[in-house]
């Protein structure tokens, strides 16, 4: 039989991006599929299974948005795939000329992307609603074309119809980030953890400023790990009062993380009141409580299901330094119940937040757009016979 080949697609995010490579690409290889990953990237590789199907890397977003987006049309069009899955917006258009080659194409929505417009720092302000109105439009009419949606959470998926689109949420992959040896909360430092990208909406000034409300007898430290988003934040930040008890480490590998989460008390997951974050599901928070880590976390309806009363963390005020501070005390003066908070958070993942699960509903996307082309290729071979 023909092994099933399918491409993913992307313009925007690196060859091995967590969910896309590491998640998705290699559950589907390891279920046996062909899989191909057209990516900026410096070489063509196979890595686990995967061949990585590299397009030049461009400068500047005019330049990714246009050249780099014609590069992975044309990659994708010589790989000739029975399943093409991208993974930006701005790729919509060369999905939509996918479909007209009559190919089989998955458009995986990562984030509400009109919300997400909405919170641009590079967008005029003036000019974001009409923008974000826009890439409404261009997504309703692209789902159209589309065979299939994949959604990272209910809330995205509500924007899209029903009978084609599957909810793939993007939990962590199990014991990915679990010590290998585990660090009571005793004789851990006194320190919580920020990790992901640094921007003024995800709150880590607020925290920043929340240590100096915490007594310097409490030597209490954040260990900031991640890239500034612009650049010229870290400037800004790093003239706050609070920054002397700030540890940045900058990038670091999953590996990396895994080795900074053991060591800390919390993680935080402070995310602005923003349209683009109070609905959504931030990976890193379900990644702290699969580190057996309890969460510092915004006070949004939606994550109260997640977080709990006091079940797996403590809810705060993001905009509020003395909230935010008062949960840190509080989580490094009693290390007991900050370490049960960690293992009710990480039993919560291996029963039900974790990726083993979600892979199931993907397989079944594929599964189900595989035997629709087998239908479809049933019923005209009887025809193509007849005509001869």
């Amino acid at each position: 039989m023909k092994v099933p080949k399918v491409v993913h697609l992307s313009s925007v995010h690196t060859p091995f991006d967590t969910r896309i490579f590491r998640k998705e690409c290699i559950t589907l290889q390891r279920a046996g599929y062909d899989v191909g990953f057209v990516v900026p990237h410096h070489q063509d590789e196979r890595v686990d299974g995967v061949r990585i199907i590299a397009v030049p890397k461009q400068t500047g977003r005019l330049k990714r948005m246009t050249r780099t987006v014609w590069n992975v049309y044309r990659a994708a069009v010589r790989e000739d795939a029975d399943i093409y899955h991208f993974h930006d917006p701005e790729l919509i258009p060369i999905g939509m000329l996918l479909t007209l080659r009559k190919k089989r194409v998955i458009y995986d929505a990562h984030e509400d992307l009109p919300g997400q417009i909405l919170s641009k720092y590079w967008i005029p302000r003036w000019v974001r609603g009409i923008v974000a109105k826009g890439a409404e439009v261009v997504e309703t009419i692209g789902s159209l074309f589309f065979d299939g949606i994949v959604a990272v959470t209910p809330a995205i998926a509500s924007r899209f119809p029903k009978k084609k689109t599957a909810i793939v949420q993007n939990f962590p992959l199990l014991n990915e980030l679990a010590p290998s040896e585990a660090v009571a909360f005793q004789e851990r430092r006194n320190a919580v953890a920020f990790v992901g990208g640094i921007s003024v909406i995800r709150g880590v000034k607020e925290v920043i400023e929340a240590l100096t409300l915490i007594p310097e007898s409490l030597d209490v430290r954040l260990v900031l790990a991640g890239s500034f988003s612009p650049a010229e934040l870290e400037t800004e930040f790093r003239k706050l009062p609070g920054w002397n008890r700030v540890e940045y480490v900058g990038w670091v590998s999953r590996e990396g993380v895994r080795d900074l989460l053991k060591n800390v008390r919390a993680g935080v997951v402070t995310f602005y009141s923003v349209p683009n974050s109070i609905n959504s599901q931030p990976n890193k928070m379900f990644e702290y409580m699969s580190a057996g880590l309890p969460v510092i976390a915004s006070n949004f309806p939606l994550w109260h299901e997640f977080v709990g009363d006091r079940e797996h963390g403590l809810l705060v005020n993001p905009l509020d330094p003395a909230d935010i501070a008062n949960a840190i005390r509080e989580l490094i003066e009693h290390p007991d119940e900050a370490e049960e908070m960690g293992k009710r958070g990480l039993k919560a993942v291996q029963a039900k937040y974790n990726w083993d699960v979600e892979a199931k509903k993907l397989l079944a996307l594929y599964e189900a757009l595989l035997a629709k082309s087998e239908k479809k290729t049933e019923i005209q071979q009887p025809l193509a016979e007849n005509d001869s």
